[in-house]
């Protein structure tokens, strides 16, 4: 935009039109304002241009006949204290200029050129859309980043529980059941309070549905996971949603799992896990096209009252499925109870 030469003021620096080009250069406006009056005595080419108005329109022209009423006492009330506290005054301004709203950053500074001469009220304008919008962009990149972040650790983490996890029954593997076994002995001991271990075991009849779907799987020609894998994942499942966060549920070995009940008592170990049997006996598993069922026998220990130490619970818990098998499978059994003399 071309700018008209601004009115001369008697004792005017010659160098604000310079400072003015110069700031222009950088995007930015310079204004200078009569102390005493508020009228504008210069504004560069960027602030004219902010403004949407030629240089008579603004020079010669106070805040109250430019800009909306709450931004002219804004920046009359700053261009007071900047008057009164000399040295320079940065503020932020909200302006609506051209129906839009605008975020400036102003520094201003009193100017007198002659004791007892007039005064000059300085100010440099910073149009903050540019910084609001790299501030936001930032943002943006940072949260994204974060976002991205969280989703590794997630990962990671997935990663890593999929480690301690057996494949096929999607339960965690042995290791993990025999440390947090130790934990819980350890803290119950300190603890005095009970907790109780299950010994399961998928019962021999589900093997001769293996064996028969086998067959039918040999015939077909097709490849595929093993039937047994397939109830493994449905007695872990069922093991899964039978048990709270903060019990574990583990395999074994090929046929046996275990379950880590804490804080829980023999009795309540009893009932939960015979829910869990009648659920595995009427659960249908279907393979190659083939239903199959298969029914689980079912050993409960518990500490301290089976067994005082870690290796009697589990040789206590042993036996008790035994006694499960012993019976025909399907059934669930309890460990002895310990009565110690008076």
């Amino acid at each position: 935009m071309s700018m008209a030469p601004p009115t001369r003021v008697p004792g005017q620096s010659p160098a604000w039109a310079a400072w003015g080009a110069l700031l222009s250069a950088a995007g930015q406006g310079l204004a200078v304002k009569d102390a005493a009056s508020g009228c504008y005595v210069h504004a560069n080419e960027v602030l004219l241009s902010w403004f949407g108005r030629d240089s008579c329109e603004v020079i010669g022209h106070t805040d109250a006949e430019l800009v909306d009423a709450a931004a002219n006492t804004a920046l009359r009330a700053a261009d007071q204290t900047a008057l009164a506290q000399g040295g320079v005054l940065a503020a932020e301004h909200r302006i609506t200029l051209g129906g839009r709203a605008r975020d400036f950053a102003m520094c201003r500074l009193a100017d007198g050129a002659e004791p007892g001469g007039p005064r000059w009220l300085l100010s440099i304008w910073t149009d903050l859309a540019e910084r609001r919008q790299q501030e936001s962009q930032a943002r943006a990149a940072l949260t994204q980043i974060e976002l991205l972040q969280s989703a590794n650790d997630a990962l990671r983490r997935e990663l890593a529980d999929q480690a301690l996890r057996d494949p096929a029954s999607g339960l965690y593997a042995r290791a993990h059941f025999e440390d947090q076994l130790r934990r819980e002995v350890d803290l119950s001991s300190r603890e005095h309070r009970e907790f109780s271990i299950v010994f399961v075991e998928i019962d021999p009849q589900a093997a001769e549905g293996e064996a028969a779907a086998g067959e039918a799987q040999a015939g077909a020609g097709r490849g595929g996971p093993p039937a047994s894998q397939t109830v493994q994942a449905s007695l872990g499942r069922l093991l899964r949603g039978g048990t709270r966060a903060m019990d574990a549920a583990c395999r074994l070995d090929e046929r046996r799992f275990a379950v880590l009940l804490s804080g829980v008592g023999l009795a309540t170990a009893h009932s939960r896990m015979e829910g869990l049997r009648r659920r595995c006996a009427t659960e249908i598993v279907v393979y190659e096209g083939r239903e199959m069922r298969f029914t689980v026998a079912m050993g409960v220990a518990s500490f301290p009252h089976t067994a005082h130490s870690q290796d009697e619970l589990i040789e206590a818990c042993n036996a008790a499925l035994r006694e499960a098998q012993r019976r025909g499978g399907n059934h669930v059994a309890l460990a002895a109870i310990r009565f110690e003399p008076a």
